[in-house]
């Protein structure tokens, strides 16, 4: 071995030893190989996470994010601006956009034309919100959840945007939202990972934006913290299936065999990442037989997938995802992040809108209906948006029955239950022209920190050493938007 490899493992054997000092190293090891010693199987019991965390009491346990990828447009369906009939086809003034930037997709357009929304509202609840006419199933659970209309950005682009909001930082190689969770956290259940990802294929008929999996990574957190993720067709997890002619005790032997040279390996340099291999095998190992026992929906009544919709038998769909996010908090997986892709509208926003909302509008209200009717809802933290919204202005040629809408940053809406947020409130306005926030920005390090609170977690302590500096998901901003603790 070269001296430079050494001196690798000699620092990350300080690091490792660090680690352990508050209760992460060898702890977590143990409750892996021998989860008896931590409360068994009977009351949920946190393993693996910080020594101190909570730092209080917390009023959510679990989180299901449901991430809208490509960014749903507001105005369409929940920040109602009757006074745009009036403008339709009008530019946008200047003193509205102030000089802020626009992409270059409608930067070398000669106007900027308003377009109202074709779509109707009516208002829902005891709290009277506004609801387009083509979520109409969100909209009867308005009173359970909580509507953020003014959500913002710094970032104009897919990539940068969605990699802020799971992120906190723009550029890559942070780790993730459901990372510094289950870091912090740890985890409910040594049968299922921590951090669960899903991805919907798009329902509108363009082309829609990419996933990378880097957007559900551990960054420099230790690897075993990174999300997993569980497919729709073949094994739900890659490689989780034996091999032909190798059974249950022989990959037994052989993982007992792995894990003893491992840990000699492990108390020789205290790699980290030994001690996530170890983690990582004792976990598929248990995952043979509690996937697919969580992935078989035969047990189902009929009426749950009547309540999710006509898509909730077809795996890998938006529906059976949300239903699959239900069943992984119901056996207290900590982080489930569901993506939606489809919603990235530049053109044919009538149409593509519309898919998109009849394949997501219904099994998202029956998602926080469920998790109601079990009880669920309490302890479990739904958060539903995109990474940005839609401008005003049209993107292309505006007509009477057609039009687009660019990326904007500015003011966008999402919606949170569950979990210790306030229910059946709108947080927020914008300008007539859904253009700038007039009153309750939530920027996005806000709402990430909320997130956090509502977890017990204080977003400023949460923290990692890394190349010198101590790093956290909101970076150096973020502030609990108090109006939304329930």
């Amino acid at each position: 071995m070269s001296a430079n490899d050494e001196l690798g493992l000699a620092l990350t054997r300080r690091h490792f030893f660090g680690l352990s000092s508050v209760g992460i190293g060898t702890a977590a090891l143990a409750s892996l190989l021998s989860p008896e010693a931590f409360g068994g199987t009977a009351a949920p019991v946190s393993v693996g996470g910080l020594e101190g965390l909570p730092h209080f009491p917390p009023k959510a346990r679990k989180v299901i994010f449901l991430h809208q990828s490509g960014g749903p447009s507001q105005i369409d369906l929940f920040d109602y601006k009757p006074k745009l009939k009036a403008m339709e086809g009008t530019d946008l003034p200047g003193s509205v956009r102030n000089g802020q930037r626009i992409t270059g997709m409608t930067s070398g357009q000669s106007s900027l034309p308003v377009a109202a929304s074709m779509f109707k509202f009516q208002q829902y609840g005891q709290s009277g919100a506004w609801f387009s006419e083509l979520i109409p199933h969100m909209a009867k659970v308005a009173d359970d959840i909580a509507i953020v209309k003014t959500v913002n950005t710094d970032a104009i682009n897919h990539d940068p945007a969605i990699t802020f909001l799971q992120s906190g930082f723009q550029q890559p190689g942070r780790p993730s939202m459901g990372a510094w969770v289950t870091y912090g956290l740890g985890s409910e259940n040594q049968e299922l990972p921590a951090f669960v990802v899903l991805i919907s294929q798009q329902s509108a008929l363009n082309t829609d934006q990419p996933l990378f999996s880097r957007l559900w990574g551990s960054g420099f957190l230790p690897s075993k913290y990174q999300g997993v993720q569980f497919r729709s067709a073949g094994d739900p997890v890659l490689y989780l299936s034996d091999p032909p002619g190798i059974g249950k005790q022989t990959r037994r032997d052989m993982l007992d065999a792995e894990a003893a040279l491992n840990q000699i390996r492990a108390k020789a340099f205290g790699d980290p990442e030994i001690e996530t291999r170890i983690s990582q095998f004792e976990m598929a190992y248990k995952m043979q037989t509690s996937v697919p026992e969580l992935m078989d929906l035969s047990k189902e009544p009929d009426h749950v997938f009547e309540m999710y919709g006509p898509d909730s038998r077809k795996p890998g769909t938006y529906a059976a995802n949300c239903l699959l996010a239900r069943r992984l908090v119901e056996r207290n997986v900590r982080f489930v992040q569901l993506y939606k892709r489809g919603w990235d509208q530049h053109n044919d926003l009538p149409r593509d809108l519309a898919l998109q909302c009849q394949s997501v509008d219904q099994p998202s209200a029956a998602l926080v209906q469920d998790l109601k009717q079990r009880g669920l809802l309490d302890d479990t933290m739904v958060v539903w948006g995109g990474e940005f919204g839609r401008t005003v202005y049209c993107q292309g040629k505006l007509t009477e029955t057609n039009y687009g809408r660019d990326h904007h940053p500015r003011c966008f809406t999402m919606w949170m239950a569950g979990g210790g947020i306030k229910p059946g409130i709108t947080l927020g306005e914008t300008d007539d022209y859904c253009y700038n926030i007039v009153s309750d920005p939530v920027p996005v390090h806000d709402l990430q920190a909320t997130i956090l609170n509502r977890l017990g977690v204080d977003h400023k302590r949460l923290t990692y050493k890394f190349q010198g500096r101590h790093f956290r998901l909101t970076d150096v901003a973020g502030e609990v938007t108090q109006k939304l603790l329930g």
